[in-house]
């Protein structure tokens, strides 16, 4: 006995002196990741050699708090490096040896039947708030692991015992040698799952509408950190998206970034509200202060007590909220904003943010970290993108650049062919999955004809006739190289915006084909080459029907061709039409642009007042 009670004097000094080691340096942050994981890994290892001598003997009551104690600290240490089958396994071993030395045997490994006769049988004993923590952290590890039917379970049974603990989770003081410090106040923990859960468990059940939002609402007058609080308000504005109240969301995510300015979710949640709104203004706004938080360091880390040994994201692993929390990196916010800009008329924003997303870009791949699997587009299409943005913005020189590395990246490239198969029917089989290599081909294909296509556009904004029946004819060479495997037939589709969603590179296809056409047919009408004009104008109005530059410049080559009822024709179905606005449904560069000579309407509309031959 004398030397039962120096082993147990012994062994609880030194779950003591780890234990205040821990805490001492569990307070103070790591130089880095790596260090902070070592003295995890070091602190674990420690308090399992410490287990394995106590558990190398029989279990016996004496020894069964400090047995517990040194259980609760070794399975904090695993839960802390994510080891939660390793914290599981242990928390289970101790339900068993505590049942063991109560004499009972639930005749079964169950953890939840495990942990209901464990709790049964150290009612109204010392043992209880011992028991108490292994359990909170056996939910902490459920929680962690997803497994929210087994948290569900035990969840008014740990109510029951939250409201009973206040007799029993007694503050241990450091300067009793014979109780056991634990490393985590198991208080603290059960106030910590508490939320989390309610956060987890909101994530899966947004869908619920009203019953849903109470929770959350409630959870959030909870004393917790503030991130948590914050992911409260960023559920419940999520909660009330699903149920179509756009304005009460907004309100809730407001309500989070005032919580926690770090929480960035709920400003990428609102952007997207204000675009389901269509407040543009907002949605920009939103977009451009996500992307300033985004280029800080602190905002890929989490704000939420990280420098301690349970951090709260541990415990929120759920697939659903993860989802929910994700946002996209700063390139992609940045390429966001600068498309959203382009299409919706604030063109030198917009080229700002082109510029400056390329040159990041060039930055990154530099140094190896512009990954394949980037949500981004591809290079390629990002600087036909950029070169729209500049032709818009009346910067011809710097759009042809950028079209030159795009044709240097790709022209060689592209085979002789592309061949598609053919439906039989006319039109194009959208449900049929192209080859790889052929789609790829294909893809290629469309971005240097397109990049042609804006160098033509750059020439005719430059009054260089010329060279833009050059450019716009290099365009129209390429695209004629698509034919359909069995008719050897070149592709003709027409094409709308709504078509776009099912096949979008046949789409690009027709418009690239019906605006080089145009640009052409255009240019030819300004060295007065009239017979040619009218042949690619007519070309382009087959390819590319809503094409409203093609019409008018129809007209005006027929009205010069002394074809003037023909043209009078043309006028009256295009002089209500202006040109479509940009969609987000196509590449802007594949769309028509205001980049050439412009037809005077008001002279237009003078000539259709004038008499017609008699």
């Amino acid at each position: 006995m004398i030397q039962s009670t120096s082993l147990l004097e012994s062994w609880t000094l030194e779950n003591n002196q780890l234990a205040s080691s821990c805490k001492q340096q569990d307070g103070q942050d790591a130089p880095n990741r790596e260090h902070n994981l070592f003295r995890q890994r070091r602190w674990s290892s420690d308090f399992h050699k410490l287990l394995r001598k106590i558990q190398g003997i029989p279990p016996h009551l004496d020894r069964a708090q400090l047995e517990l104690s040194v259980v609760y600290n070794t399975c904090v240490c695993f839960t802390a490096q994510s080891q939660f089958d390793e914290a599981e396994l242990l928390l289970t071993q101790s339900a068993q040896r505590l049942l063991l030395i109560a004499g009972d045997d639930p005749g079964t490994s169950d953890p939840s039947v495990l942990w209901r006769a464990a709790v049964k049988s150290v009612t109204g004993t010392a043992l209880h708030r011992y028991v108490l923590s292994l359990l909170c952290l056996q939910r902490g590890v459920w929680l962690a692991k997803s497994c929210l039917n087994a948290v569900q379970d035990f969840q008014e049974e740990m109510s029951t015992l939250e409201a009973q603990s206040g007799a029993v989770w007694i503050e241990t003081k450091e300067n009793v040698l014979n109780i056991p410090i634990l490393v985590v106040d198991p208080r603290r923990l059960a106030d910590l799952l508490k939320i989390c859960t309610a956060i987890v468990q909101g994530a899966e059940r947004l869908t619920e509408g009203w019953s849903v939002l109470s929770a959350l609402q409630a959870d959030s007058a909870s004393p917790a950190p503030r991130a948590l609080v914050a992911y409260t308000h960023l559920l419940s504005g999520s909660c009330l998206a699903l149920m179509n109240r756009p304005q009460m969301a907004l309100q809730c995510y407001r309500k989070a970034l005032e919580t926690d300015p770090g929480c960035v979710s709920a400003l990428y949640q609102s952007a997207l509200i204000y675009r389901q709104l269509e407040n543009l203004q907002a949605e920009i706004q939103a977009l451009r202060i996500l992307h300033s938080i985004l280029l800080l360091p602190s905002s890929t880390e989490p704000a939420m007590a990280a420098g301690h040994l349970l951090s709260p994201s541990l415990f929120l692993c759920s697939q659903s909220l993860s989802s929910l929390l994700s946002v996209p990196s700063a390139l992609s916010v940045l390429h966001s904003l600068a498309l959203k800009c382009v299409i919706h008329g604030r063109v030198s924003e917009g080229v700002e943010c082109y510029l400056d997303l390329l040159a990041a870009l060039q930055s990154e791949d530099q140094h190896g970290v512009h990954a394949a699997g980037s949500t981004l587009p591809k290079l390629p299409r990002l600087y036909l993108e950029a070169g729209a943005a500049l032709l818009m913005a009346q910067r011809p020189a710097d759009c042809l650049a950028l079209c030159d590395e795009v044709i240097e990246a790709t022209l060689d490239l592209i085979p002789e062919k592309v061949l598609l198969e053919d439906p039989g029917d006319g039109k194009v089989d959208r449900s049929r999955e192209m080859t790889e290599e052929t789609e790829n081909g294909l893809v290629r294909l469309l971005w240097t004809a397109a990049a042609y296509l804006l160098q033509g556009h750059c020439y005719s904004q430059l009054k260089d006739w010329k060279q833009a029946v050059t450019h716009y004819t290099r365009c129209i060479n390429l695209l004629v190289k698509v034919h359909y495997k069995d008719t050897g037939s070149s592709l003709q589709m027409p094409c709308t915006d709504e078509d776009a969603k099912q096949g979008v590179d046949l789409c690009v296809l027709q418009r690239l084909k019906g605006l080089s056409l145009a640009g052409r047919g255009i240019s030819f009408a300004q060295i007065d080459r009239l017979r040619e004009a009218l042949r690619d104008l007519h070309l382009s109005r087959q390819a590319h029907p809503e094409g409203v530059n093609a019409r008018r410049w129809c007209g005006e080559v027929l009205w010069r061709l002394d074809r003037k009822q023909e043209a009078a024709a043309c006028w009256e179905q295009t002089q209500s039409c202006p040109i479509p606005s940009l969609s987000e449904a196509l590449p802007v560069y594949a769309q028509e642009l205001q980049s050439g000579p412009l037809l005077d309407l008001a002279e237009l509309h003078q000539k259709l007042q004038e008499p017609g031959p008699a």
